[in-house]
């Protein structure tokens, strides 16, 4: 009996070690998605809630400012790819350990660990319409190049992108460049023996060999523009002129604490972690496809 108790406790005792990591998720982690998920259904007002279906889904439906703010972060989009090549180029110069290369690293690293927030006050006296820039570009004979940077409606969506790439890209720089660093160096001297060029070498030798970190780098850059660009929006534009830098998580946050419109919110909320769930399974579907092949191949 006894060694039947202590049997028990044994295959039991891993599961209390984690259970306070486990308590700790779920206060943190399920437990406010789960009520996202209810509070989206209902009509909040004060302490009072209101069971009201699929109303707030309706009205997220018919409002354009929402699908405005959805396209607005499809747009956002964009900046993966341009960015992840600007990554690429810049690593590959600096992995080729060109003079200073350690300076460099330091200099491109430098905007990422700034506040988004400090970033976005820091550019608007740059680009502001009387800014730095403007001012710069009067007094050496360019005017016609200086622009609203931030109230022509044409253009704003893309001056927040060009932000965010100049701080987003120092991350993918150090990344790429830790991957790379790691690589042995003698597949890189047998393709040179070989006979492969420059390009030949890198593309065809060097980024094959970091596709994994390439393929976590992409997906955290595609989500980071689903859900990380608020503090650029709030402080750059305020989702203006109109709504053409309005974003979701800006949506959310104006019927929440604005409006107070927690229902609204919710559902929204609930609609942008479908949206980033399906990026992660389909972009984790990817990788292990490759994966697969890249072993049969092998193999």
């Amino acid at each position: 009996m006894i060694k039947n108790k202590n049997r028990t406790m044994k295959k039991w005792e891993p599961y209390l070690y984690i259970l306070p990591v486990i308590i700790i998720v779920f206060i943190v982690y399920i437990y406010p998605i789960i009520n996202i998920f209810r509070y989206s259904f209902m009509s909040i007002q004060g302490e009072n809630e209101v069971f009201v279906g699929l109303e707030n889904y309706r009205f997220i439906k018919s409002d354009y400012i929402f699908w405005k703010s959805l396209k607005n972060n499809g747009t956002l989009l964009l900046v993966v790819p341009i960015i992840t090549i600007l990554a690429l180029v810049v690593t590959i110069f600096l992995y080729e350990r060109v003079k200073g290369w350690k300076f460099y690293r330091s200099v491109v690293f430098l905007p990422f660990i700034l506040p988004s927030v400090v970033i976005g006050i820091v550019f608007i006296y740059i680009l502001e319409k009387n800014g730095i820039l403007n001012t710069v570009l009067n007094q050496v004979g360019l005017g016609k190049l200086a622009l609203d940077w931030l109230g022509n409606p044409k253009i704003t969506i893309y001056t927040l992108m060009a932000v965010i790439i100049w701080r987003e890209l120092g991350f993918g720089v150090v990344l790429i460049l830790a991957a790379m660093l790691s690589l042995p160096e003698e597949i890189n001297e047998a393709a040179k023996l070989d006979g492969a060029n420059w390009f030949q070498e890198h593309v065809y030798v060097t980024i094959p060999q970091i596709k994994p970190v390439l393929s976590f780098f992409i997906i955290d850059e595609a989500i980071s523009m689903l859900t990380g660009v608020f503090g650029y929006v709030y402080v750059l534009t305020g989702g203006g002129p109109g709504f053409e830098t309005s974003v979701l998580e800006l949506y959310i946050w104006k019927y929440a604490f604005a409006y107070k419109a927690y229902g609204v919110a919710s559902a929204v909320a609930v609609i942008l972690l479908l949206i980033i769930s399906i990026i992660m399974i389909a972009s984790m579907k990817s990788i292990k496809l490759e994966q697969k092949s890249a072993t049969n191949f092998n193999y």
